[in-house]
């Protein structure tokens, strides 16, 4: 169905025009689509059928969209690959989907329990011959991707996203960034996070030729941008800090780039106010969503005002989304709650997972485990994953609230704010963060930058300062799980 709707169309409106920008080749959307059904033929004669799976192991390119793409054409499920996974991480992605084929690159981590078919691509590119394929298949419930979680909440889970579920990610994009036709959208984060995998098939559907990067950095970022005069992208809130902090980035021609989307983890307002200096004339677009609902609320460029840049938004035509309480019952505007949503683009369930699956719904919603509330003008405002929230004697404290004010303090490069058990008070406030090249702050000094904006109970009591930047996952979140895991392994539960 996708392929339908994306791809097929481009080639149908746009024939002439270039789809994607490969080394020196820019083939047009009609080459493009005459490659991808030879991928799919070779798939075929492989012997690959409507339901398998293929484990893509790849960094950021052409021969990655062109992959997914081909699977789409033939009904095979993808299985993007996190490549910031360790070995025996793969191995129990690989345990779970049992693929029936894998696709890597030698320079990323190789599983020990891999598939019988297996193609090393940059060493043994796929046999594509000059065979024709079946038309698409059309069927909005056939699924698309096994899209694993990050890790950030612990054990990776498949998260099932069909055609339907994608398509609907591609109008909602629409709704919150207007494409337009024609334009050059740039891959930067990457490709196998549910950030960045609908954009891959919204451009085609738009007549945008695609650019991607191997692995971001600001220098590549601004050298593409000026390059390919790229006009869309998306990152994540640590990619935006590197880019704003980029010692050349004013060497940069980088006018063309009219819209940046940002989401993965909440963005402080001091950055967002960075971005706006040296980006003036930068749309942008907050989005906030799951791996398992994709994109649920959007905060476009005009509602970027001061007393929103905590806000991440509404939602567009086609999703709901509720604060409710411990009892799944509603609550009013500006009281805390657990969102929960529903549409088109929230996830069937988690693969072979189906006590998870019972777990993650309630009455028809998808329970995304983020507290927050919304205000009475329907914007809503993530205070926290409920697992990061830090009760210390009694109070609530939104990790979020504590790293927006962290992050004004001019030395601050990363922060990351947890609880770490205590006998008297069960949790107490810890920050973790890194200091900006050349620059030096104690402990006690950023503490009295906290209480000049926190109630008390709110500042950290314990800092510390680490000299590597935090841990992150794949697509640029801060994992807190591994900088708590140390104080809390003695303990015999996980929260106080």
């Amino acid at each position: 169905m996708i392929q339908t709707h994306s791809l097929r169309r481009a080639a149908r409106y746009y024939p002439g025009r270039t789809a994607i920008v490969s080394g020196e080749m820019r083939p047009t959307f009609r080459e493009l689509q005459d490659r991808v059904e030879r991928i799919a033929a070779a798939l075929k004669r492989h012997g690959f059928q409507a339901g398998d799976r293929l484990a893509i192991l790849l960094p950021n390119g052409t021969e990655y969209i062109e992959l997914v793409y081909a699977c789409s054409w033939l009904g095979v499920i993808a299985v993007p690959l996190n490549t910031r996974l360790s070995t025996s991480e793969i191995d129990r992605v690989l345990a779970d989907a049992s693929p029936r084929g894998l696709i890597r690159h030698s320079s990323l981590p190789v599983p020990n329990s891999r598939p019988s078919w297996e193609f090393v691509l940059d060493q043994q590119p796929l046999d594509v011959g000059s065979d024709s394929c079946p038309d698409p298949i059309y069927d909005p419930g056939a699924v698309l991707a096994l899209v694993y979680t990050s890790g950030t909440t612990g054990h990776p889970k498949g998260v099932v996203q069909t055609h339907a579920n994608i398509l609907a990610n591609i109008d909602h994009l629409n709704y919150w960034m207007p494409y337009g036709e024609g334009g050059v959208f740039l891959h930067a984060a990457p490709i196998f996070h549910i950030l960045d995998l609908p954009f891959m098939f919204a451009a085609p559907a738009m007549g945008a030729c695609q650019v991607t990067i191997p692995k971001f950095s600001p220098q590549s970022f601004c050298e593409t941008v000026e390059r390919e005069r790229v006009t869309h992208t998306v990152l994540v809130p640590t990619m935006i800090n590197l880019l704003t902090q980029f010692a050349d980035l004013r060497k940069y021609d980088l006018t063309s780039l009219r819209h940046l989307a940002y989401g993965g983890s909440p963005m402080a307002p001091e950055l967002i106010h960075r971005t706006r200096e040296v980006l003036p004339d930068l749309k942008l677009v907050q989005g906030y969503g799951l791996s398992e609902t994709g994109f649920l609320t959007g905060l476009q460029d005009h509602e970027h005002i001061e007393n929103r840049l905590m806000s991440c938004g509404r939602t567009c035509p086609g999703i709901e989304v509720l604060v409710v309480d411990e009892s799944g019952k509603e609550v009013e505007a500006g009281r805390p709650g657990e969102l929960v949503a529903r549409g088109e683009n929230v996830m069937r369930g988690y693969w072979n997972n189906s006590q998870e699956t019972g777990r993650a719904f309630r009455g028809g919603m998808f329970r995304t485990g983020d507290v927050g509330y919304r205000d009475a003008d329907g914007y809503f405002y993530i205070l926290d994953r409920s697992k990061d929230m830090i009760v210390t004697g009694g109070e609530n404290v939104y990790s979020g609230e504590v790293e927006a004010v962290i992050y004004e303090h001019p030395a601050i490069l990363e922060a990351a704010v947890f609880g770490i058990p205590d006998q008297q008070w069960g949790e107490l406030v810890m920050a973790c963060v890194v200091l900006k090249p050349g620059k030096t702050l104690s402990a006690d000094d950023l503490i009295a930058h906290c209480r000049r904006s926190l109630a008390n109970y709110k500042v950290p009591r314990r800092v510390e300062f680490s000299q590597t930047e935090l841990p992150k996952s794949g697509s640029g979140k801060i994992l807190k799980r591994i900088l708590r895991e140390r104080f809390w392994a003695p303990q015999k539960r996980a929260v106080a």
